[in-house]
């Protein structure tokens, strides 16, 4: 016989100490798990942001003074004294600890919202001050790069895609990238701050193209493909109206200059390409494969790596792709793998020094409640590995729905945790 499931509780009545579960994929919410028990008016806000109407709980694992029909202790959030929804209080002294790995996700998550923030709003100003936007490019740079060297070692995650501009996160993923590239290969502050901001501006000439092949709604034609590569010389004459230093134009020149000289718009070849324009090419040629205007033309990290590799190495330099695939690691953020033991998880993020061992985040089959994921460090599970990669559609649907692997795949760069320190598999 069938375990009963869990009871049902309106959100609107929801309190600390619940403890409730979440019947959406892990990405589909900003927490840590699917099912765990309320601590802070924060995640009850948070959950109020989804839209749900109720949530399952376990009587069991709630404390309580926080099931529904108990009474209200004083300054709980259905006690009419307690402060609105909207003011958010701090945690009871009784409330767990926050761990380092939720604290780190979370300071990542506001640090990316916040840059995704400052790149949409300079390409806003670009065609009317242009040297203003320039500038807020140069300072969201400069950000960026003293968070990441102020990092002894960085982890690159995956993130959410909470945004509808395509053309946004594009530029924050191959600038986030081509950051983390040239710090691999060992790029001084200037010339990470020349491949950053072209990194952020490298399309920004696409805004002159004509609609449909500024977006490939179709494929393109010879004629359309002509018009297409057009937008490398529109970027450089936005870079100079923008007042943009020599070598930022010149990475922006060659964003698409392939070592082979297979490139365009002037067929370079590798010793003809700056170091800067190099990685630039081929952090772009990347993050095309994964996230290309058609999602249905996606394909998934580890395969774009795998392409990269296999079919395209000579269109870039040799030493260039050697350390992008170490820092990816075989597996990057956003694959969907299964591991040794036979269950399903999607690689979220990867430590920059230690690739091959990633944190993932695994499917679980719970025949009593929902189905659950757990956070693995592979790290710290020596009898774990990842034994091969797959393509979301060659998931179980139960998998699929609770996984919930996205079509678009953003990242950002944030402090690795020491792994002797972290508590491994959390659910």
């Amino acid at each position: 016989m069938p375990e009963p499931r869990p009871p049902t509780v309106a959100v609107s009545e929801l309190r600390v100490g619940l403890y409730i579960y979440l019947d959406r994929g892990w990405m589909d919410h900003p927490f840590l798990r699917n099912h765990f028990k309320i601590t802070t008016q924060e995640q009850i806000n948070s959950i109020h942001s989804l839209g749900l109407q109720e949530l399952r709980y376990a009587p069991e694992l709630s404390d309580a003074h926080a099931l529904p029909g108990a009474a209200a202790p004083e300054g709980s959030p259905t006690d009419p004294t307690a402060p609105p929804a909207s003011a958010p209080r701090a945690a009871p002294a009784s409330a767990d600890p926050v761990d380092p790995w939720t604290k780190s996700c979370s300071r990542c998550e506001r640090e990316h919202a916040a840059s995704r923030s400052a790149v949409k709003a300079a390409f806003e100003q670009l065609p009317s001050t242009p040297v203003a936007a320039a500038q807020a490019s140069q300072a969201l740079v400069q950000t960026l790069i003293g968070q990441m060297l102020e990092q002894q070692e960085s982890a690159l995650r995956l993130l959410a895609d909470t945004s509808a501009d395509h053309r946004v996160q594009h530029a924050l993923n191959v600038s986030v990238l081509s950051l983390l590239l040239g710090r691999a290969l060992g790029l001084p502050a200037d010339e990470l701050h020349t491949l950053g901001l072209a990194g952020l501006l490298h399309d920004v000439g696409k805004i002159d193209l004509p609609e449909q092949v500024r977006y490939q709604i179709a494929a393109l034609n010879a004629s359309h493909q002509k018009i297409y590569r057009e937008h490398v010389g529109y970027s450089l004459a936005w870079g100079r109206r923008m007042g943009l230093a020599a070598p930022v134009l010149e990475a922006i020149a060659q964003h698409h200059e392939f070592a082979d000289g297979s490139g365009f718009p002037q067929a370079l070849r590798a010793e003809q390409i700056g170091n800067a324009g190099g990685i630039l090419a081929l952090v772009n040629h990347y993050d095309s494969l994964c996230n290309p205007h058609n999602p249905l033309e996606a394909v998934t990290p580890h395969e774009a790596l795998s392409i990269l590799f296999s079919q395209h190495k000579t269109r870039h330099k040799h030493h260039t792709l050697s350390a992008f695939i170490r820092m990816m690691g075989i597996y990057p953020p956003g694959s969907v793998v299964q591991l040794s033991d036979e269950r399903y998880a999607v690689v979220v993020s990867v430590n920059a020094a230690r690739p091959l061992k990633p944190e993932v985040m695994v499917y679980e089959f719970r025949a009593a409640h929902a189905d659950v994921v757990h956070l693995i460090d592979l790290q710290q599970e020596p009898q774990l590995s990842i034994q091969r990669s797959l393509r979301p559609q060659q998931l179980p649907r139960p998998v699929l729905l609770c996984l919930s692997p996205k079509p678009r795949y953003c990242y950002f760069f944030e402090r690795a945790l020491d792994p002797a320190g972290r508590a491994g598999e959390r659910q």
